[in-house]
């Protein structure tokens, strides 16, 4: 089959290529952005996302996929498109689905009749089918909609994909059932056939699920260091309990990306709008915005004034093997830190291009971390990349002013940083 996909950011793009990669359909991608059409077509991928650059050169050189700005050129003789293009949250939490229906008006224009659109954007509940009737009000021709939500991490995204936990197929018919387990074919992994609201509800459940477990842990961690318990004892006691798993249970300073955050809010909002609290969804959003300035806040009580000092914030994007900063705790800390006037260096392998495009030249940005750290007098660990997680003591003392290290991410030992003279905080742990 001929298959097109709208989008070429994290879900369309490598949807695009693990599709491609199983040979047996052809595809066709296709952006609005003309710089990044560009870069693909020239096997440049224009997003961070490790084996990504390889599934790219290799599928676009074997000619099984293609990229194009030109919206008919990707529709008119497809039978499968996927709509993979951004959801981002309005004011009040909702889900904007404007890009969606752009994309199902362009389809309704150029497609043939029978074609099927299948949503793998994160959608509330209802979309699939208030979808399908905008669709085909913009047309005579008749097209079925299906949902196909996707279930990749960042930094794992090619792997998830192609050896999927679960693929989950919403469709309300035959037909279209049999086009998606087509599509899927070469896939090793188990398909899950349902409804297509259920699909719908089986993504936003999966992703707050997971926002819960990391809000919880926060939580337990707070308390134990009211208590005097540890929370990586605690979580390794939680973890041989396989009703509850070992994932998901670190503690640190909160979930970001751009699903965590976004998701919780938009079913807390669905919830709402139909007269109905979750109250658990609420909490989780409540404790993890909490958590986000939980080291600076302890960092006041140790000093007066951050007033011309030189601080270091090592990790910015929101978690190891991205260069995702949408969420990212080090964004709100590094504001907070702005607007005391702190002199802020920072380091991260990846991030720091994207972060320029929002600090620009109110922050410094070091080649390497003993840069970011020399003439310090505190330092903020954000993100738990390998060349973060490997420093020793040494390094900090060799190159602080001031050796005081306020540890997000629990990436060193607690009696080697303090017994070697450093201030050494972490969440939720005792010395």
């Amino acid at each position: 089959m001929k298959v097109a996909i709208a989008g070429t950011g994290y879900v369309g793009l490598v949807t695009g290529v693990c599709i491609a990669h199983m040979g047996y359909h052809d595809v066709v991608c296709t952006d609005i952005d003309k710089d990044r059409i560009e870069k693909l077509n020239k096997k440049i991928s224009p997003i961070y996302e490790k084996d990504l650059d390889e599934f790219l050169e290799r599928e676009v050189d074997r000619g099984s996929i293609s990229f194009t700005t030109d919206e008919k050129k990707a529709y008119e003789d497809s039978d499968v498109i996927f709509i993979a293009v951004g959801t981002p949250e309005r004011t009040d939490g909702s889900a904007n689905l404007e890009y969606i229906k752009k994309v199902a008006k362009s389809i309704a224009k150029y497609s043939k009749s029978g074609c099927l659109v299948v949503i793998k954007s994160t959608v509330p509940v209802g979309t699939n089918d208030e979808i399908e009737k905008y669709i085909n009000s913009k047309s005579e021709k008749v097209f079925e909609v299906a949902s196909n939500p996707e279930f990749l991490a960042q930094g794992t995204a090619i792997d998830d994909t192609i050896n999927a936990r679960r693929i989950v197929l919403g469709v309300e018919s035959e037909d279209a059932k049999n086009k998606l387990e087509e599509i899927y074919k070469g896939f090793n992994s188990p398909i899950i056939v349902t409804n297509r609201r259920s699909a719908e509800m089986i993504k936003y459940a999966s992703n707050d699920f997971l926002a819960l477990k990391i809000s919880y842990m926060s939580d337990i961690a707070n308390l134990c260091e009211i208590v005097g318990a540890d929370i990586e004892e605690v979580a390794l006691g939680m973890s041989y309990d396989d009703r509850i798993g070992a994932k998901f249970l670190r503690a640190g300073i909160g979930y970001g990306g751009s699903c965590f955050p976004k998701d919780t809010k938009a079913l807390h909002w669905l919830s709402n709008s139909n007269g109905y609290e979750l109250k658990t969804i609420k909490a989780a959003i409540e404790i993890n915005e909490a958590q986000k300035l939980k080291l600076v806040r302890e960092a006041d009580k140790d000093i007066d004034s951050f007033e011309g000092m030189k601080v270091c914030v090592l990790g910015l994007t929101y978690k190891p093997g991205t260069d995702d900063l949408r969420e990212a705790p080090s964004i709100v800390n590094i504001k907070y830190l702005i607007e005391r006037n702190a002199e802020i260096h920072v380091f991260d392998p990846v991030g720091m291009n994207n972060m320029k495009k929002i600090f620009g030249d109110k922050i410094i940005y070091d080649d390497n971390i003993k840069d970011a750290l020399r003439g310090s007098e505190a330092c903020f660990v954000m993100t738990e990349w390998k060349e973060i997680r490997d420093l020793t003591p040494e390094i900090f003392l060799e190159n602080m002013k001031v050796p005081r290290v306020y540890d997000g991410r629990n990436c060193y030992d607690v009696d080697e940083m303090l017994d070697k003279g450093i201030k050494y905080y972490s969440i939720g742990r005792t010395r």
